[in-house]
């Protein structure tokens, strides 16, 4: 029994090494912002190791810099940090239903964007300890990204900060593009995702709604008619 955990263990901890490259070039960044917010290094890493949401933690020194009260910045983080408890539930059922709440609750801590899409993109049930793998190496590339940036200060050219900003989008990129290359209704999903998204932030009757809660309705309206009229059929003996 333990071999086998430590056997997913180690595959989490594989397929989450990219994940720590791309966290790292993010996080920099990330710290580099919070140096000038006013954070010193260890409120800068426990703001990461805690929190793990790259909008939600940079949205934060937004408002620490505004001086923004607690209410508000707690408000702020539920809505921009909502869609990480669809991401649970849906995660969820890719375990075995005799999967302990302890480890449900630890897998949840570490769910983010990209854990959650190497996670859903692996085929059939996953074990906890392959979560586990994943967070293992993804959430210290987070942690030291930051450390690096805040230690760096302002050192680097604006224009090398704006490069490393974008980075988590090409790694996000790089998770969600091979498997859509062999479904067809995956990619379908994917266009109809990007299209909907450019849609819900050009368009004026849409200005008005939050960019966390435009989230979570095209994570809802999406998925929905992605279960409904593309269906995955699961065998019943697994």
């Amino acid at each position: 029994m333990m071999e086998n955990k430590i056997s997913h263990w180690k595959s989490g901890a594989r397929d989450g090494v990219p994940i720590c490259f791309g966290y790292f070039t993010v996080a920099f960044t990330f710290g580099i912002m919070a140096k000038n917010a006013g954070l010193t290094p260890f409120q800068a890493v426990l703001m990461s190791v805690t929190n793990l949401a790259s909008a939600g933690q940079f949205a934060a020194l937004g408002l620490i810099g505004a001086s923004s009260g607690f209410l508000e910045l707690a408000l702020t983080q539920v809505v921009l940090n909502a869609r990480y408890c669809l991401m649970s539930c849906s995660l969820s059922q890719k375990f075995n239903e005799k999967t302990a709440l302890l480890h449900r609750f630890g897998v949840a801590h570490g769910v983010t964007d990209e854990i959650f899409g190497v996670s859903v993109c692996k085929e059939g049930k996953i074990n906890p300890f392959y979560n586990y793998g994943l967070m293992s190496v993804a959430i210290p590339g987070w942690a030291l990204g930051t450390f690096c940036g805040v230690v760096s200060g302002g050192i680097l050219p604006e224009r090398v900060v704006s490069a490393l900003s974008i980075a988590l989008y090409g790694m996000f990129m790089a998770v969600i593009i091979p498997p859509a290359k062999h479904n067809k209704w995956l990619s379908f999903i994917i266009f109809l995702s990007m299209l909907m998204s450019l849609l819900f932030a050009k368009l004026s009757v849409f200005s008005h709604i939050s960019a966390g809660f435009r989230i979570i309705i095209l994570t809802v309206l999406i998925a929905g008619v992605a279960a409904i009229f593309f269906p995955i059929k699961e065998d019943c003996h697994e």
